[in-house]
Formats: C-alpha cells, structure tokens, sequence
C-alpha cells in the first residue's frame, strides 16, 4: 500500500551548487512563511559555525504542503568530508533532488551523492542551478550529466530522469530550459509526480530504522527516521535492536512523538508509516538502531557507511599555560566528548591509545575534523591535537593510500604553476577543459599530497582559483612527498613578546603573534621561508644606557602578524609540532619543548635513520 499523502525527498549535490537556498525557496513559496515574514537566507543552516563558513555540516529535516500532499524534505551537506551525512540521509527517502550547477557542471562530490542514491534505486530528479548566470552552459551540463550517469552504469529509468532549469535566487523554475519560469510550481509538482509516494503496510508491527540522533531539552535524546511499516502512538511499548548487533535489545515506552511541519517539529498522538518523524523513549539511541513493536522485534540493516581516511591524535594539554583557558580539561571530559560525537557522527571513529591522555578520531578529512575542533573549543574544551595523518591499507604485503579525484578551476595563466605543484604532490594528470579564460582540470592526488596545498593553491592563483575533491580509491603508496617547504620560528623562553624582540625575530621569517602575547619556551610564533627551525628570543628587552631609551621603541615598524585560521594551524603542523586549542586560543607548539632535549632526540633519529 502506498501513502499517497506523502513524499520524502533529499536534497543533493556538490558543495556550493544551491541547495540550502534551493530549499528556501521551496519553503518560502510552499506556504510554510507567512507573506510578510522576515526569512534570512540559508534558513536551514542553523549553527554557527554553518551560518560563519556558509556550510552545511548536518542534515536538516523539513516539511511543506503542496495540493495536499505533505513532501517531507532533507537538507544534506555538499562537503566530501560529511558524506556520512549524506549516506545514512538517503534511507529516509523515496526520490533525491541531484542539484547541478549550471555554469561548473557535475563535480566530484556530485559523483559520490548520485553513486549512492543509484545504489539504493532512488527516483532522481535534475535540477540545473543558477540558470540565470552570465556564463551558464545549460546545454553541455545537461551532456556531463548524462555522461556522468552512464558513467555510473544507470538503467534506462535512471538515463530518461526528468531536468528541472531553476534559479534559486529568483525562486523560479521551469520544465523547458528556453521558457524561464515564475515560481517553484513546476518543482514541486515534478515532486508529486515523479518521486513515489512510501509504501508499507499500515496494518504491519510498528518498524523504524533510526538514522539520525538529536538531543531535546525537555523529552532527551530522539530518534530521527522514516517509519517503514505499521503505525506508532504515543506511549506505545518498543523494542530498540540492532541488526548488526552492537548492542543490546532496550525495552522503553514511547514518550513523545514529533513530525516535521515547515521548520517545527510538532507533537503527535500517533504517526503512520512512510512518515518522517522523531521519537523520544530512552538515552540509548544509535543511529542504526531499529525500534520497533514490542512483540515483533525485527532488526534492519543499515546502509554502510564510507570509510574515514584521515586521523588525528586528540590529547590532553600539556603546555605551560594547560587549564588557564578551558572549562573541560581532562582526559575523562575528552573521552567522553570524543565517544559522543562518535555516537551520533557514523563516520567518525575514536580509539584509545596506550596512553589514557590520549585519542586517535578518525574521520572522512581535515575539514571533517576542524569542525569538531571548532565545536569542541566552543563548548569550552582545552586540548592539543597532532598533525593529520591519511590511514593505509595493506593488502597481500602492499601499502595502499587512499587517493582523491581533485577538480580544480583555475585563470589559464594559473596552470604551470598548478601543474608544477601537483608533480611535486605525486598528483597524475587525468583530463581539462577550457571555459571561456578558465581552465577545468582533473588529478588523482594522494590525499596526503593535499595537506597544507589550500592555502599555496590561492596563492597561486591569486586568490581566484577553485578546488575540490573526493575521495577516489586506494592505490600503492605513490612515495615520499615534502609536507611543507618552511621551518618554524620557535620562541626561546617563557614571557611576553615586547616591540624589540619581535623586530628582531621578524628579520628571520613572519610572525603569528604580536606584543604583549603570552609565549612559552618552545611556541612557534612565526614561519621560517627556509626549510629548517630557528630559535627566536621575541621576549628580549633592548639594553638601556644613558644614550638609549625603551621609549626609542616606538621607532620600530612591526610587519602585522598573521592571523592563522584554525585549518591554516593545522595544515601547518610539521611532524614534531602539536596543536594547542582553547576556546580563546590557538597555539601552535613543538612536542618537545626543551630546545637542548628537542635537539636529541633529532640527532638520534638521525643517527638512527642512517644505520637503517
């Protein structure tokens, strides 16, 4: 049976395609704003940090009405790093949105969405963005697209899936791409059209597959997911299992039950299945857990979740200023956090190491877990992270890496010099397109061979080039690549940076800090243009004589510090260096901080790398 008042659709693509303004619209002319309402854009990113970096980082659920027809709505990420966001999204859906730019075409992260809803056997529609560009090609998308799809082995159903011509910013759309349109109508009714209504017995016990976790002030943890079969009600008795058996069967009762109503979620007595809805009964929820009736307890199989490539060591911090900064500093608070996170994000692994100070997390990419660094230090927790570090494979006594596809779009005077770089970077050439003075270009890069490139790509290319990439395949180890081609200015003693010692330092390389920093005995506060570490006094006073004055400081001119990002602190990191993160803090810091002992231990891996 199906429910004809119902349609569940997500919305997907690669980063920076429309989607988030895409779903605004469709709210904003389904009904679910009043006519005179303020509405900001990207309503559906709801972070801070999403709204700061124009983001989205988590799936949204939402929900309008359109002839009587509820159309539940999924807001997925378009960033490589939170495709787990996407994967387990899709089990919650009948039909996707794929939403293609119309001037950049499908790129690789369009390729990993639409691979995993042709797996599932998801209805696709095509929605061209941004059709009201100056330098749209809405004809040679449509062909990339199609290529693409055949690329991924698409049935005959799959090849004829119908094109949608949109510009989200006008919050038009039109059937025909030479007829524009006036409004989201011929969308939202290719919706009802196209994507299938749920189907499931209603008379069936009560089944549901969690796929996404959320906390409630008032009622605990929910439940996120579609109801596959039967129909729950409001204190119903449950059973919470797992097919993949990580845990142990719950019985609870159900405590609150909530659906999706516009950007609310309203509570319900009881909901029906096909619908998405959130459920309350227990602090025990997983994603992957299956509730369901208590005399019929049948688990379901979760979709499989992308392996992470990338990981860092989380650790407690152990610098001279460790607990002056942060509210949770312990490595029981670190644990714990790192476990929850776990919890909820699949794609996302932490591990215990043989130190209880310390963690491996695992996750899909650097900017996958600069993000939960960036939560973390605002929740008030103190740590140190390590440099980023790709996970390897063996296989019949072969290191394999994982390797990405690396789509950059760069002005055609940029290309040696990307070129020049990607060579060093192990990066194998693999096609290009010119698009008016730009260039399109396509590399399979050792994921490795990306850390710290972002930020010599956009000085490369003026600032003007594009770069993106997914994760391809695992491949043999390509060889040895140089992380970074400059050392750090490492302070010598514990103090506050003064005028003359900075002016001093600023000789030898750029600085990170200003005056009146507070620094320890080995900080990095600069970056040397040389491939090697200097040691830097920037708490030296000038020696005062009768003839010479502090106040004579003011004559000297300090270049302005660099102010490092979070993602620039980490790509940074040399081997030996650690992060010091704290809500009001970065510092970036040598592992070992003694300049006498850091010398050592360099001389005897020295010594021991040549014996070897």
């Amino acid at each position: 049976m199906k429910n004809e008042k119902l349609r569940n659709v997500a919305i997907i693509a690669h980063v920076d395609h429309g989607k988030t303004s895409l779903v605004n619209e469709m709210l904003k002319q389904g009904g679910v704003f009043r006519t005179n309402q303020t509405v900001q854009d990207r309503v559906m990113d709801s972070g801070d940090i999403e709204r700061e970096r124009g983001i989205t980082i988590l799936a949204k659920n939402c929900s309008l009405m359109h002839k009587d027809v509820k159309i539940n709505i999924v807001d997925t990420p378009g960033h490589a790093d939170f495709g787990g966001e996407v994967e387990r999204s899709l089990k919650m859906v009948d039909g996707v949105l794929l939403v293609v730019d119309a001037y950049e075409g499908p790129m690789p992260q369009t390729r990993f969405v639409l691979e995993k809803a042709l797996s599932l056997n998801l209805k696709v529609i095509i929605v061209i963005n941004k059709i009201d560009r100056p330098d749209a090609r809405i004809a040679e998308v449509e062909d990339e697209i199609l290529e693409l799809f055949m690329d991924l082995d698409a049935n005959d159903e799959q090849l004829n899936s119908p094109f949608v011509y949109c510009s989200a910013r006008a919050g038009t759309s039109s059937l025909n791409r030479d007829v524009p349109g006036t409004d989201m109508m011929p969308l939202l009714d290719k919706i009802l059209e196209y994507i299938p209504a749920p189907e499931g017995d209603p008379d069936a016990p009560f089944q549901m597959l969690c796929s996404s976790t959320e906390m409630n002030e008032y009622v605990g943890k929910l439940a996120i997911g579609k109801i596959v079969r039967g129909t729950v009600h409001l204190n119903d008795n449950i059973v919470v299992t797992n097919y993949h058996k990580e845990k142990t069967d719950e019985r609870c009762k159900v405590t609150a039950l909530f659906e999706f109503e516009g950007m609310k979620k309203v509570a319900h007595d009881h909901s029906d299945f096909g619908d998405i809805v959130c459920v309350a009964g227990s602090q025990n929820f997983r994603v992957g857990d299956t509730l369901c009736d208590a005399n019929n307890v049948e688990a379901m199989p979760f979709v499989k979740i992308s392996e992470p490539s990338v990981e860092m060591t989380f650790s407690v911090n152990n610098s001279p200023f460790a607990g002056k900064e942060g509210k949770f500093v312990t490595s029981r608070h670190l644990r714990a956090r790192l476990y929850k996170e776990a919890e909820k994000d699949l794609s996302l692994k932490v591990y215990d190491t043989d130190t209880t100070e310390a963690f491996r997390v695992c996750g899909r990419g650097e900017m996958h877990l600069s993000i939960l660094i960036e939560n973390m230090r605002r929740e008030g927790y103190e740590f140190q992270v390590s440099m980023p570090k790709v996970l390897y494979q063996i296989k019949d006594g072969v290191k394999y890496e994982p390797i990405d596809k690396l789509v950059v779009d760069v002005p055609q005077d940029c290309m040696g010099a990307v070129m020049s770089k990607m060579g060093i970077r192990k990066g194998e050439f693999k096609n290009m397109s010119t698009h008016g003075s730009r260039l399109k270009m396509e590399f399979l890069i050792p994921s490795r061979g990306l850390f710290g490139y972002k930020s010599e790509f956009l000085t490369d290319t003026r600032g003007e080039g594009v770069m993106t990439s997914v994760h391809y395949d695992f491949e043999p180890y390509k060889g040895d690549i140089v992380r970074r081609n400059m050392g750090s200015l490492i302070a010598f003693e514990t103090g506050k940076a003064v005028v003359y010692g900075l002016y001093n330092a600023q000789e030898r390389g750029d600085l990170f800090i200003g005056p009146n920093t507070d620094v320890y005995t080995g900080m990095v506060v600069g970056r040397n243009p040389k491939n090697e570490d200097i040691v830097v006094n920037v708490c030296k006073e000038k020696h005062l004589s009768n003839c010479r004055s502090s106040s004579s400081d003011d004559a000297l001119r300090l270049i302005p510090p660099i102010n490092m990002s979070l993602e620039e602190s980490i790509e940074f990191l040399a081997d030996d260096e650690l992060l010091e993160v704290t809500p009001r803090n970065l510092r970036i810091r040598k592992v070992i901080l003694d300049h006498q002992a850091r010398a050592k231990a360099k001389f005897s891996a020295k010594q021991a790398q040549q014996n070897n």
